[in-house]
This record gives C-alpha cells, sequence and structure tokens, in this order.
C-alpha cells in the first residue's frame, strides 16, 4: 500500500498529460476561429503553430525539471507543475485572443514536462527488475490518455469551445489534491544532486548522460525509435482517407483500438515477454515485429484487414520501456531525473520531427507527380528507421546486461 496509492498518482499525472493533449484537439479549429475571426485554412496554421511551440517546450524543459527533482525533490515539482497547469487550463478557457492561447500552450508544455519526473520517482521506488515493467506502465498510461482525451473532449464539446479546457483544469487540481495527501518523497540525501545548469538543458544533459558507458547510442536509438514510431499519429488520419476512404469516424475508432491496445501492452502482456525474454531480447522482439506491421501496413489495401491490424500493431510497442531500463540500471541513482528529462526531450523532439517528415513522404507519393502512387510509403521510412536501430543497438553491446 505504501507504493501502491503513489504509483496511482503518478500514473494519473501521466495520464492527465497525455489527456491534456488529445482532450483539446476536437474544439481547436473551432476555438480558434472563436477567437481569431479568422477561416479554416488560417486556424490549421495557427493549430500547427500551437501544437508545435507545446511540443518544442516540452522538449526545451524535460531536463530542466528533472534536474529540479534531482535536487529539490520529486514531490514539490509534480505538485507545482500541476497546480501550474491548472491555472493554465483557466487561462486558456477564458482566452479572447490567439495570442493568450499561444502564451497558455507554451505554459502548458511547461507544465506536461513533467514525465521525466514521474518516471524518475517511479526508478527511485523500483528495483532493478522492476524497472522496465514498471515503465511499460509509463506507454501504457500515455495510450490511455491518448484513447480518453479526444473521445472526452468530442463530448464536452456539446457544452461548448470552453468546456474541455475546464475539464483539464478539473482533473489536474483534483490530482493534485490526491498527490498533496499521499505522494512521498524519494529523494533523500543519500541521492540527492546538486542543480547545474548546464545539465538542465537537452544538451548538456545529453553531454553530461553520454560520460556514462553505453547510454548515448541508446538515446540516440531512443529518439530514432519514436520518430519511427510516431508515424501513427503523424499520418494515419491522412493514410486512412487515401487508402480507405474512412471518415474522422472510422479513423477515431482505429486511433482508440490502437490506444487501447497500446495501453493493454505495456501494462500487462510486457511483463510477460520480460519475464521470457529479458530487456536485451525484448528490444529485438519489438524491433523486427514493428518492422513487419510497417510492411503490412504499407501494402494493406482492404479496410476491414486494416482495422484488424491496428491493435494487433500495438503488441510490438515495447521497445521503449525495455530501453528505459537498461539505461536506467547504467546509471547512478542520483541521476535518473535527469536521463528521464533527456528522455523527454528525445521523445518531444521526435513528436516534432517525425510529423514533417512524414506528412512530406506521404505527399511525395500521393501528390501529382509522384513516381508511384504509395499512401503507405511513410510505414516503409519507418520500417527502415527501425532497420537502423537494430544497427545502433547491436553494433556493439552495451555497458548494462539485460
Amino acid at each position: 500500500m505504501s507504493q501502491r496509492l503513489p504509483l496511482i498518482f503518478i500514473l494519473m499525472t501521466l495520464v492527465i498529460d497525455a489527456m491534456g493533449i488529445g482532450l483539446v484537439i476536437p474544439v481547436m479549429p473551432d476555438l480558434i476561429q472563436e477567437v481569431d475571426g479568422g477561416t479554416l485554412a488560417h486556424a490549421a496554421i495557427w493549430g500547427g503553430i500551437l501544437s508545435t511551440s507545446f511540443a518544442f517546450m516540452q522538449f526545451l524543459c524535460g531536463p530542466l525539471l528533472g534536474s529540479l527533482s534531482d535536487r529539490f525533490g520529486r514531490r514539490p515539482v509534480l505538485l507545482v507543475s500541476l497546480g501550474v497547469m491548472s491555472l493554465d487550463y483557466l487561462v486558456i478557457a477564458m482566452a479572447g485572443s490567439v495570442w493568450v492561447l499561444l502564451a497558455g500552450r507554451i505554459v502548458g508544455g511547461i507544465a506536461a514536462s513533467t514525465q521525466s519526473t514521474a518516471t524518475a520517482f517511479i526508478a527511485d521506488i523500483s528495483s532493478p527488475e522492476e524497472k522496465a515493467a514498471r515503465f511499460g506502465l509509463v506507454g501504457a498510461s500515455f495510450g490511455l490518455g491518448f484513447v480518453l482525451g479526444p473521445i472526452l473532449g468530442g463530448i464536452l464539446a456539446e457544452w461548448g469551445t470552453r468546456a474541455p479546457f475546464y475539464a483539464a483544469a478539473a482533473l489536474a487540481a483534483l490530482n493534485l489534491c490526491f498527490g498533496y495527501f499521499i505522494l512521498p518523497e524519494t529523494v533523500t540525501d543519500r541521492i540527492r544532486r546538486p542543480f547545474a545548469w548546464r545539465r538542465a538543458n537537452p544538451l548538456g544533459a545529453l553531454l553530461d548522460i553520454g560520460r556514462m558507458p553505453g547510454v548515448t547510442r541508446l538515446v540516440a536509438m531512443f529518439f530514432l525509435y519514436q520518430v519511427a514510431f510516431f508515424v501513427y499519429p503523424a499520418i494515419w488520419a491522412y493514410f486512412a482517407k487515401a487508402r480507405f476512404g474512412w471518415d474522422p469516424r472510422m479513423i477515431g475508432l482505429s486511433l482508440a483500438a490502437f490506444g487501447i491496445a497500446l495501453a493493454i501492452v505495456q501494462a500487462g502482456l510486457i511483463r510477460l515477454i520480460l519475464r521470457y525474454l529479458g530487456d536485451r531480447g525484448t528490444v529485438i522482439y519489438g524491433l523486427v515485429f514493428n518492422a513487419f506491421a510497417f510492411v503490412v501496413l504499407a501494402f494493406v489495401a482492404d479496410g476491414t484487414i486494416a482495422l484488424i491490424l491496428t491493435p494487433l500493431a500495438a503488441l510490438g510497442a515495447v521497445v521503449t520501456p525495455a530501453l528505459q531500463g537498461l539505461m536506467s540500471r547504467a546509471i547512478p541513482d542520483n541521476a535518473q531525473g535527469g536521463l528521464q528529462g533527456l528522455l523527454t526531450s528525445a521523445g518531444a523532439l521526435a513528436m516534432i520531427v517525425s510529423p514533417l517528415i512524414m506528412t512530406q513522404v506521404f505527399w511525395l507519393f500521393t501528390g501529382k507527380g509522384a513516381p508511384v502512387y504509395l499512401p503507405g510509403a511513410p510505414f516503409l521510412l519507418s520500417m527502415a528507421l527501425m532497420g537502423v536501430c537494430a544497427v545502433v543497438f547491436m553494433g556493439r553491446r552495451s555497458a548494462v546486461t539485460p
């Protein structure tokens, strides 16, 4: 029980972080038009700016919050971030201009960078053998938030464009109250680490972690894997419409099925896979399975088969927690926050880079003058990136054994 309630709080925080992104998607076009008075096309431009600013602040501030938690503790960083997040959603809900929305998403990106601190908390309370499986719960929480966010946002939109933001503010505030009463501090004087600005930025964090044998290579692989795996949210809506003629309802259902399967795999099935294959074997299995899934999706022509394959594709989503387990065991206890902050930044950077690359590849193979009409071309690029990841991972054995 001493670990169960704090772990529930941590997972709820991660779910709320993921929901905060998806919750506002259904109303954002209407809200931007409401405050800006422009066309839908103009709203789309601003929507891209808002999304990019949110992801960029996560990239920039992940190591900062992780390093702060190594110095001042996980508890204050998590609770203060939830408080800021709740107030930020209230400000967005009352926004009267697009510039207030932009400021709100910038602040929201900073407050939502707590994945590093939350994951470091999990590392603090887990034995070396438990880490990879518990890191799987991080991905499961993201998958659950990915499913619940758009669904809840769509339902709440019936009460107006501001309703989802009030709901998000209430969720963050309730979780803050829950955490205030049950969350212990896991950073003791034994593992407390002095704060240093050189480690509190993505480049400095990479250089600091890079001094530890075998970790830099795994961080690079983590980034490449995230770029490849983000092909799903980056182009799925466009791919499904071009290949199968699906409407938004079908696209939403397929993404919900993927999110549910992702949560099941990372919350439960990964434990069985880790038990039989170990961290290293699990990474190899995940890379091979993902490569196979990407090839199949690239050429599938039947919408029913694609709908069946979509949740099955989540069976390969075991690489990230296994990699986190390998890296977490490779570094000292007082550097866990810094590592998780760096990984948060790497994931945020992948969220910026992947849509830009994947949508360009989609346009290249579906637009006028395309060398061959192939809406699934981005999946082939992701398959190639899986191969690069395998070469990086197998090229030189990690300093950490599974």
